[in-house]
């Protein structure tokens, strides 16, 4: 027997999106997952340092500090220890709060370095292995470059790693990750909006018409058409309207506000995405190798602008994150 609607909208939005979606916490905030209780999380540089400013985490930057000096001789690769049981030990933090995964993200400044990513993820998975968490809890972040998927995929083929492919922001970008059987991407769909507000004319657009959301539907609907394995995470969003456009997506990696928005929401979702919808889906299937994938790049300013940009900025935030950690070792030392 069908509920019916108005119990259904007595529901907050969060919870009806989590009848369709598997709802992530897009934060490096504990008390953020304590509190919307999410399935998965996921970090990045930009979250780590914010988190790593808060007077909560203090212990937890001290531990990764004396880490540090144990294991490293010099300045330069206490630094680089402290960065990497920084990023580890949050993430073992967050999977004693959920039940489902953690992201933990390679450094940007690898992304174009297929060895070092691999390096760098075999390390912190011994390294999450050695605090008792499995791999499989763990999903190693990479940006979506050429070489960042090849090296997910040795790291999914060779050592079982699985991979969660960021700053993606084209259909190549997609395709190149599921054709290398990568776990899971995450196509973003803010940024995707940020670009068409600030390189065109249309300054706001209605949700089913985002340019973020119709990049990530047209993914989804591909993969479901072709019956690829790699499952689709829509994040960096703008507003929950883009959200509720994105219902029955496998996964959606959302900020505190924008859960808050869904909580305090009980308007009634519709699921828009579904594996039926994408079987049915009128699209034609694309090969792609090395060249189709750096010229289609090339061809798609929004996607290569996106991409470049994301990539500084992470960069940049792991820079300022390793400033932080050096001069409280010079401090120790």
């Amino acid at each position: 027997m069908t509920e019916p609607s108005s119990k259904k909208s007595k529901m907050s939005a969060l919870a009806q999106l989590k009848n369709f979606t598997v709802v992530v916490a897009d934060t490096g905030d504990f008390e953020t997952m304590k509190k919307y209780k999410p399935t998965d999380a996921t970090t990045n540089p930009s979250l780590i340092l914010a988190a790593a400013k808060m007077p909560q985490y203090k212990d937890l930057i001290s531990k990764a500090l004396k880490l540090a000096v144990a294991n490293g001789k010099t300045i330069e690769e206490q630094t680089e220890e402290a960065m990497d049981n920084l990023v580890v030990l949050f993430g073992t933090e967050i999977l004693s709060l959920i039940p489902g995964r953690v992201s933990t993200e390679v450094d940007a400044r690898l992304s174009f370095d297929k060895e070092a990513s691999i390096a760098k993820a075999i390390k912190y998975i011994k390294m999450y292995e050695k605090a008792g968490i499995p791999k499989e809890r763990v999903l190693i972040k990479l940006a979506s470059t050429w070489e960042g998927i090849q090296a997910a995929k040795v790291l999914e083929q060779e050592h079982g790693i699985h991979c969660n492919l960021t700053l993606l922001f084209s259909l190549y970008q997609a395709i190149a990750c599921a054709e290398s059987d990568v776990t899971l991407i995450s196509p973003f769909v803010g940024r995707i909006l940020d670009w068409h507000v600030a390189n065109t004319d249309k300054k706001s657009f209605e949700p089913l018409k985002d340019p973020g959301v119709q990049s990530v539907t047209n993914i989804y609907n591909y993969f479901k058409k072709f019956n690829y394995k790699t499952v689709v995470m829509g994040a960096s969003f703008r507003n929950i309207g883009e959200i509720k456009a994105l219902a029955g997506c496998d996964l959606l990696t959302i900020s505190p506000k924008l859960l808050e928005e869904l909580e305090l929401s009980n308007e009634p979702l519709t699921e828009y995405l579904t594996v039926k919808n994408g079987k049915a889906s009128d699209l034609n299937k694309i090969e792609i190798d090395e060249a189709k994938f750096r010229w289609e790049m090339n061809e798609d300013k929004m996607a290569n602008d996106k991409l470049s940009e994301g990539i500084r900025n992470f960069a940049a935030d792991s820079r300022k994150l390793e400033k932080i950690l050096t001069e409280m070792l010079s401090k120790i030392n």
